[in-house]
Order: C-alpha cells, then sequence, then structure tokens
C-alpha cells in the first residue's frame, strides 16, 4: 500500500510498483486517514508512508496500522525528504521497518520493500546514527518505560537484543552465536514479546534508550543495505 498526499508521488511510486514482477499495489491513500482504513482492508504485507501530510500525520497512522494489524502487522517503510528529523525517530518507535529518502533510485526503494517484507529493518546511510545521536543520548534520563523491563530477559536475550541494535540480521546473529537463524528468531520474538514490541526498530530503540547499547560504541549500527 502507498500513502502520500502528493498526487504526483503516489501515482509514480504506483506505476512503478505495478510494473515490476513480483510485487502487486493493493491500495493507496492520500491522507492518514484512509491510509489506516485502507490497511484494515486490505491487510499488506508493506507500507510505503509519507511521514509528513497535512492533519493526521504519519507517525499516528503507523502507530494505528500497526496496533490493527497485531499479531503479524504490515512492515511499515517511511519516505522522507529530511535526512534528520525527529519525526523519522518518532516513526521508528511506533514500530516503522524503516525509512528511505524520496530521491531514492526506484531499484533502491523496491529492493527497500523486498527488505522489510522478510523482517529486515531498512535505514538510509548514516540517518539512524545521527537520530540516535541526536535524539537518544538527549533523552538519556527518559527512557522508554519497557527499557526498565530488560530484568525480565535471559542473558542470551539480552545478548540478541544488543546485536540486533548493532544492526546485524538474524542469519548475521545466528553465526555470531553458533545457532541457527531459528533459534536466533525464537529468542528475539520472546524478548519483544517481553518488551511489548511489535518490531525490530522499536528493539533498537529500547536498547539504546535503556543504555544497553550506546551510540558510540564500535560496530554499532551498521545497518545501511
Amino acid at each position: 500500500m502507498i500513502v502520500d498526499d502528493e498526487m504526483l508521488i503516489l501515482a509514480g511510486l504506483a506505476a512503478l510498483i505495478r510494473a515490476t514482477p513480483g510485487f502487486e499495489v493493493v491500495a493507496e491513500a492520500a491522507s492518514a486517514e484512509q491510509a489506516v482504513a485502507e490497511a484494515a482492508r486490505v491487510r499488506p504485507d508493506v507500507v510505503l508512508m509519507d511521514i509528513r501530510m497535512p492533519g493526521t500525520s504519519g507517525i499516528v497512522a503507523t502507530e494505528r496500522i500497526i496496533a490493527a494489524g497485531a499479531p503479524d502487522p504490515p512492515k511499515v517503510l517511511i519516505l522522507t525528504t529530511f535526512d534528520l528529523d525527529e519525526y523519522v525517530y518518532a516513526a521508528l518507535r511506533a514500530g516503522a521497518a524503516g525509512f528511505l529518502f524520496k530521491e531514492t533510485s526506484p531499484e533502491r526503494l523496491l529492493a527497500a520493500v523486498a527488505t522489510v517484507a522478510t523482517g529486515d529493518m531498512l535505514f538510509a546511510s548514516n540517518v539512524m546514527r545521527r537520530l540516535v545521536d541526536a535524539y537518544t543520548v538527549s533523552r538519556r534520563g527518559q527512557l522508554m518505560a519497557s527499557g526498565a523491563d530488560l530484568a525480565a530477559l535471559t542473558s542470551r536475550e539480552l545478548e540478541v537484543l544488543r546485536l540486533v541494535a548493532t544492526g546485524l540480521s538474524n542469519a548475521d546473529i545466528a553465526r555470531w552465536l553458533g545457532v541457527s537463524d531459528a533459534t536466533v528468531k525464537t529468542h528475539l520474538n520472546r524478548t519483544m514479546a517481553k518488551l511489548g514490541l511489535s518490531s525490530r526498530a522499536q528493539a533498537v530503540v529500547v536498547a539504546y534508550e535503556s543504555g544497553l547499547v550506546t551510540p558510540h560504541s564500535p560496530g554499532t549500527l551498521s545497518m545501511e543495505r
């Protein structure tokens, strides 16, 4: 599903995706309210969401779409023209799977849709690091409530959460820990259930806001695809 209040962008994205084998546009929406209603009607796999729209924002729409789609909500990929935007950080906290700039090439956009559809995160180059630096560090004393629940996690669940926050995929984590991809997925699913999270991006935010991972830790935030 594609959501954008600019008709030319909406039409262009729809035409691109319809022309690509293996992809299907199941709905289009020009407002957040319409997006929420359409998502409930068609239950898309992926939502391309404009973050800034008149009236209700893409952040609120993301929250509502993910909440209504539980336990298997759509993957929301945020489209933005801003490379450092607190709205983007808020969208990640709302459960978005990642974001791209609107000037992204068609090939990269299609690859991004395929990436988030599999459950992986997708972030534009260096943006997540800058967002964490700008917003997480400044809010060190204002942790998410779920951050206090890290004590409920096992040592292996904490390790998986830490590795997820560095930007590693399930396959990368499995190789690092010497376990199967399915084992990593099980640990991550249990972690997210205990913390009341609905996306990997929210898990990353919790890891940073709780202090489990720090923005300048070696090897962190290597999320670029």
